[in-house]
Order: C-alpha cells, then sequence, then structure tokens
C-alpha cells in the first residue's frame, strides 16, 4: 500500500481523449497537421489559440479551446468534444482533477474547467487575483459517488455512513465517526464474521473534487480527518485496475467508471440512517441518483467558465451543443443522469449571445 500524496494526480496527469484531437480526413493527406498543431498548443499550455497553417498546401486555420479538471465529469466532455470537433475547430480535453483543473484555469491556461464540486471561495479569489473574471458555473449532470470492492468479495455488501466512516478516519479513539467506533483496518474489526484480512484502500488523490466531496460527507460530519494509508490516483482507470486485481480492496469513484466494470467490481450498497431515502443500504443507479435515495454520495457535475472564454465562439458554440438535444443524449451513456428540460434552458440562458 501507498501512502496517499499527490501521486498520479495534479498537473503531471493528463490525459487527452482520442476523438478530442482526431480531425477527419483531409485533402491531400493533411490529417497529421491538425494532430500535431493540437499536441504543440497542449505542449505550449496555451488556453486557446487560433492557428494559421497558411502556407501548408491551403490548409485552412484550426480553432483551438482547452478543457481540463476533473476526471469524473471528463467523460462528458470528452463525449461532446468528439461529436463537436472538426477538422478546423477543435476542443482538446484532458484531467489532473477537480483542483488541479481549478489551478490551471486561475492561470489562464485552459477556457473550460470541469469540476465535480462547486468552486471554492479562496479559488474564485485566486482567478480575480489573476485577472480571471466573470466565472460562471455551468451544470451539467449528477453523479453517484460509488463504494466498490474486488468482484470476488462474497462479504460486504452493504456499509453505513459511520462505517465507511470507520474505513477511511485517522482517529484511533473509540469515539470516532459519532461514537460508532475507531478507525479498523481489517474486515472482521467491522463485522466479526467477516474476513481475518487486510481493508486495502483506493481512493482518488487530493486534487480531485471526489475525493473533496467524500472527505465532506463521510468524514467532515464527524469532525474527523481521512487516513493516509490509501493508494490515490486522479485516474479513476487506475483505481478500476487497482481494485479489481486485490481481493481486499475498498474504494470509491463515480457511477461512471463503475458501469462499464461491473463484471470485475462489486458496488457496496450505502445506508445513511434516514428512512426518508429509503430504507436499509441504497445501491447507485440512474433511479436513486436521479431520485435522491442514494445518499449521501449523489452530487452535482459542473463546468466553468470566465467572462474571456465565453467571449469565444468556440466556447460559446462547445456549450450550445452540450446542452443541445444531441449533446444532452451522450451524457446518459457515459453512466452519468441528464438534466431536466428546466435545468438544460437555464443553463443555456447563461451562454452570452
Amino acid at each position: 500500500m501507498q501512502g496517499q500524496g499527490r501521486e498520479g494526480g495534479g498537473e503531471g496527469t493528463t490525459r487527452v481523449p482520442p476523438r478530442s484531437v482526431r480531425a477527419a480526413p483531409q485533402s491531400g493527406g493533411r490529417t497529421w497537421i491538425v494532430a500535431a498543431v493540437v499536441a504543440a498548443v497542449i505542449v505550449a499550455g496555451s488556453a486557446a489559440a487560433y492557428v494559421g497553417l497558411s502556407g501548408l498546401g491551403g490548409t485552412p486555420a484550426v480553432e483551438l479551446a482547452r478543457i481540463d479538471g476533473s476526471s469524473t465529469v471528463y467523460p462528458i466532455t470528452a463525449a461532446w468534444a468528439g461529436e463537436f470537433n472538426t477538422p478546423t475547430r477543435q476542443v482538446v480535453v484532458a484531467f489532473s482533477g477537480t483542483g488541479g483543473g481549478f489551478q490551471k484555469f486561475c492561470r489562464g491556461e485552459i477556457d473550460l474547467a470541469d469540476a465535480s464540486r462547486p468552486i471554492k471561495i479562496s479559488e474564485r479569489d485566486a482567478c480575480s487575483v489573476a485577472g480571471i473574471t466573470g466565472i460562471t458555473e455551468f451544470l451539467v449532470g449528477y453523479d453517484g459517488l460509488t463504494v466498490v470492492v474486488n468482484k470476488g468479495n462474497s462479504w460486504a455488501d452493504s456499509l453505513t455512513v459511520k462505517e465507511l466512516c470507520r474505513i477511511w478516519t485517522s482517529n484511533t479513539t473509540a469515539g470516532a465517526c459519532g461514537g460508532a467506533g475507531q478507525r479498523v483496518t481489517r474486515w472482521n474489526g467491522l463485522n466479526g464474521s467477516w474476513p481475518d484480512a487486510p481493508i486495502n484502500l483506493y481512493g482518488p488523490g487530493t486534487d480531485s473534487g471526489t475525493f473533496d466531496y467524500f472527505v465532506e460527507e463521510v468524514l467532515a460530519k464527524y469532525k474527523t480527518l481521512i487516513t493516509d494509508a490509501f493508494f490515490g490516483s486522479e485516474d479513476d482507470n487506475v483505481l478500476v485496475q487497482a481494485i479489481a486485481s486485490d481481493p481486499n480492496a475498498l474504494g470509491y469513484f463515480g457511477y461512471a467508471y463503475y458501469l462499464p466494470n461491473k463484471d470485475r467490481l462489486k458496488a457496496v450498497g450505502i445506508d445513511d440512517g434516514n428512512a426518508t431515502n429509503g430504507a436499509g443500504p441504497v445501491l447507485p443507479s440512474e433511479a436513486t441518483i436521479k431520485g435522491g435515495t442514494y445518499r449521501p454520495l449523489s452530487r452535482p457535475l459542473f463546468i466553468y467558465a470566465s467572462a474571456a472564454s465565453l467571449a469565444k465562439p468556440l466556447v460559446k458554440d462547445f456549450l450550445r451543443f452540450g446542452f443541445s438535444a444531441e449533446g444532452t443524449a451522450l451524457v446518459a451513456p457515459t453512466g452519468y443522469v441528464t438534466l431536466t428540460t428546466s435545468e438544460i434552458a437555464a443553463q443555456v440562458a447563461k451562454i452570452p449571445a
């Protein structure tokens, strides 16, 4: 087990989906030029650019914009980019965690920030100091943060929020987690009939909005801090692979990363102790996330833009596409819950003419 830090995340973790940089075939065998220009802009760290390719066989200029941030929101904006992009209009999507994305956003390196939690006051202040103003929040969907174990785990079908707290807390006193007890590190510490085996923890890194949300909903309410004895990564695919390979694993990430891996992972039902949300443990699903019964791990997902980025035609057109019928139809297949008609209309109204 590795101690959690900023491992696998921060600004060093950048993934660009192939479809977001792919270009449709062009005449004269110039397809590679568009991809090369996109790569050059990524390396240069430009937020957005209009790259002229005059003198290269008449290839038209390429209009570029960048998105970075939450790995949870990444599947949505990557899907949008995959359908929106053309040879001359390219939106490049990457992820470095919500916190890492806001840092880049405030430095003016990207046009849009994907976020799995609301922007913090301190982050707004940092942006303001750097001259990034007029920040607008766009709601793009809903997620159910999913607690998972290895598929071979036959004992842990459900957990209460307090039990989840005991697994992840750093508090070793008996009064931890609302009096439920101290931190447990072995499965039989929660239930005597469960194996005498270690609970190996996997979760998003500290730059992740998923990490922030989990800490707030599972630990902060009990005034306890998270343990550092877990493997952390802002790349949810890394977490999927690790948990699928470890019989004693327990971890969490966005619902969209669980759905395509059901054959290798098992979701754990969560009981928040509130019968109005449904008696007993509740598993994440589109119905429970949308209906509000999967508590406390259901959450909204966002994209953030600045006044400067919203002044760019490419950014505005990309957002309009995302909230169009075609764009919203791409959200559910990624594993997230789509917005209502009225919610979509409210987001579209925020996009300048």
